[in-house]
């Protein structure tokens, strides 16, 4: 007679249930939910604070009596744009507009090549005094404004460029160029020194390689040079107001202070000025933006 052993506990999968997942594990470097939430959190409440002064102008700009920014919550009922057409047809804008671009794009284009010259001449030659030459370069960001305005002035009476473009041109570039040109030897810096030997292998000259080897690798760093030259010199105030006489020349920055005298203030037109000036920067900074952060980060590091 046969006998069967009956057993006694259950399998293992009918104790334990179905397999339970493993806890997931977060990579390295990987933040938590609660981390990243955090953080976005903090950027969009960054973002609004950065963000309100703008809204916060465009805003007052809608408002049709001089003074209602003592009364904001009133714009809301009675917003009008009649500010903007009063400032396109009854003042000089399109004149501080003209004047404005071309002092700006010519600071933006002398400037920026006479930095990327004297930067990649640092980088890559060692002439006697090319240390010294970066550190003077920047000992002259040192001088505040006031100190700078009347020999500046004395200088460009004598070449006779008072009230002239090229006059105020050359005074930003004079500003413009050290900080371009330590940011500019900074990223050349960072161009492997082979392609100016390839470039001489192939017989090109040091300002050949330079034009055609070197600058299209650096666009980014020309980029941020050209973006900084173009905002010094479009928002710029103490110079532009005692080097140009004419109104016809005034930039927008100047044209600006004709909104406020000793007896009147009309800051509901200089509101809506404000946001038509920030047009023109906001369209050059869209064309540039691509190369921006590569041009800000890559000059930190060499090699």
């Amino acid at each position: 007679m046969s006998t069967t052993a009956v057993p006694t506990t259950a399998p293992a999968e009918q104790v334990t249930g179905p397999a339970a997942k493993p806890p997931r594990t977060r990579r390295r470097g990987e933040r938590s939910r609660s981390a990243s939430a955090a953080s976005h959190g903090i950027l969009t409440v960054a973002s609004l604070i950065a963000l309100f002064p703008v809204a916060w102008l465009v805003y007052l700009s809608l408002g049709p009596d001089k003074d209602d920014y003592l009364h904001p919550g009133r714009i809301w009922s009675k917003m009008t744009f009649d500010n903007y057409a009063f400032v396109l047809q009854h003042t000089n804008f399109f004149e501080w507009l003209k004047s404005s671009l071309i002092v700006s794009l010519g600071t933006t284009v002398i400037g920026v090549m006479v930095a990327a010259t004297t930067g990649y001449a640092v980088s890559r030659m060692r002439f006697p005094g090319y240390r010294k030459l970066m550190w003077v370069l920047l000992v002259t960001q040192m001088f505040p404004i006031a100190v700078l305005i009347v020999p500046m002035y004395q200088i460009l009476s004598d070449l006779q460029l008072v009230d002239s473009y090229l006059g105020l041109v050359l005074v930003y570039c004079s500003t413009a160029v050290p900080y371009c040109a330590w940011l500019l030897k900074g990223y050349f810096d960072t161009i492997p020194f082979e392609i100016d030997e390839a470039g001489r292998v192939d017989g090109l000259s040091p300002f050949g390689t330079f034009f055609r080897l070197i600058l299209p690798l650096a666009r980014p760093g020309l980029a941020v040079a050209g973006f900084y030259s173009f905002i010094t010199a479009f928002g710029e105030v103490a110079f532009a107001s005692t080097f140009m006489l004419s109104d016809t020349k005034y930039t927008f920055a100047v044209g600006l202070q004709s909104f406020i005298s000793e007896h009147d203030a009309q800051r509901h037109l200089m509101a809506a000025t404000a946001v038509l000036v920030a047009i023109p920067v906001s369209a050059f900074f869209y064309l540039v933006q691509k190369n921006l952060v590569a041009g800000l980060t890559a000059g930190g590091t060499k090699g």
